[in-house]
């Protein structure tokens, strides 16, 4: 051992620039180690999972899992290289868990499961839909929304309809989960009076505001050198679009909504509620990271983006 340590202090003696420029190639190569290795406070230590989430809204927990649950799981049990299938039912909801092999990457899993869904009957007004391949110690970001002067119905729209879009554009992020607020609606409020003095149902109400929200495709008209697309546009944008729907027509006589019912702006039912500090009704946002992403990289772009 002695000889060997004298052999390498002889030869470094002899060949220092050799020795000098191999240390400097090491150092520059921890640097780029260090600016590019991930550094992570809670590593992400699960296996490669594909989770789906169906929503059945009103259906209890016996239904959720006959219906939706053993359909999806059964489907699910073929995918290849998968180790364990996991499912919750409750009410509403149910959660189909499947966990990969460790050499199996996110791609494979979220693909392979997107395949096979293609493959499961679901009921017609049953959402499934498949988490992004994030990890339990995703959450790398949280934000608020208040405004002095705005309701929180419009927070809300707000979050939804642009922030959210502009964040889910950035590289590296898997999701994001809001919070609080109300989501806007337009309440027909009918008159049974009214309605028994048309011959009218609640039911003819609906079937004719839903029939008369949507937009139709029609023909092309030519004329000289230049073509024309017509079509009719017939999606709901105010109350008083709604309110002059016709429901029937009783001996010439147009009967429209506004005639038999009162239609007013609300919001859907609250399931919760944000508050922060003094504050009581607040957006929340919780910004979810795709598992080995830089977060640093991430929030840094999140920042710009809230900041513009």
């Amino acid at each position: 051992m002695f000889k060997f340590v004298e052999n390498i202090i002889r030869f470094s003696l002899k060949n220092y620039i050799t020795v000098l420029f191999l240390t400097g190639l090491l150092v520059i190569g921890g640097i780029v180690a260090i600016n590019n290795t991930l550094i992570e406070a809670y590593p992400d230590v699960t296996n490669t999972r594909a989770r789906i989430i169906t929503q059945w809204p009103g259906r209890s927990a016996e239904e959720i899992e006959k219906f939706i649950t053993l359909p999806i799981t059964r489907e699910m049990n073929t995918i290849p290289g998968k180790t364990e299938v996991r499912s919750v039912s409750l009410f509403g909801l149910s959660v189909v868990t499947v966990g990969f092999k460790d050499e199996i990457d996110d791609f494979y899993a979220q693909q392979y499961a997107s395949n096979r869904m293609r493959n499961v009957e679901l009921p017609d007004d049953a959402d499934a839909e498949i988490e992004p391949p994030s990890g339990a110690t995703g959450e790398i970001f949280r934000y608020l929304i208040r405004s002095d002067n705005k309701p929180i119905r419009e927070l809300a729209a707000l979050q939804e309809w642009v922030i959210e879009p502009e964040l889910l554009a950035v590289d590296g992020i898997a999701d994001i989960v809001s919070f609080g607020g109300e989501e806007k609606t337009y309440e027909v409020r009918v008159n049974p009076v009214e309605l028994a003095n048309f011959g009218l149902t609640a039911l003819d109400v609906y079937d004719a505001i839903s029939h008369s929200n949507i937009n139709v495709g029609g023909d092309v008209i030519e004329k000289g050198n230049q073509a024309y697309v017509v079509r009719g546009v017939g999606l709901l944008d105010k109350i008083s679009d709604i309110e002059d729907i016709m429901i029937d027509n009783i001996n010439g006589t147009p009967i429209l909504v506004k005639n038999v019912a009162e239609v007013i702006e609300t919001g859907k039912p609250r399931l919760g509620q944000v508050g922060f500090n003094d504050e009581d009704d607040l957006i929340q946002g919780i910004i979810v990271m795709l598992r080995g992403e830089n977060p640093n990289k991430v929030i840094e772009r999140v920042k710009e983006i809230i900041e513009d």
